[in-house]
């Protein structure tokens, strides 16, 4: 992520994706919201970079539902190997 470091404007983030500059835009807003992208007007152009909420925030959040999702998996496959063969 190249321009995480040193920042991108807009029409390069959208460049190798193929969206548009408003669909990027609006992508860019929701992070920025969530503070995990700054912006910042230079001149005619918003450059992008990482912000101030680190992400290990976020992979702690996807961790504990992960492992809540895991659990259930497992207590499902333990359910239908019980009552595998049983009759109906």
């Amino acid at each position: 992520m190249r321009w995480a470091r040193v920042g991108s404007t807009i029409t390069e983030l959208a460049e190798p994706f193929g969206i548009t500059l408003t669909g990027t835009k609006k992508h860019v807003s929701v992070l920025e919201a969530a503070e995990l992208v700054t912006t910042e007007k230079v001149g005619r152009e918003r450059r992008c970079s990482l912000g101030p909420r680190p992400l290990d925030d976020v992979e702690a959040w996807v961790g504990m539902y992960r492992r809540m999702l895991d659990e259930r998996l497992d207590r499902f496959g333990e359910l239908l190997e019980r009552t595998k063969g049983a009759p109906r």
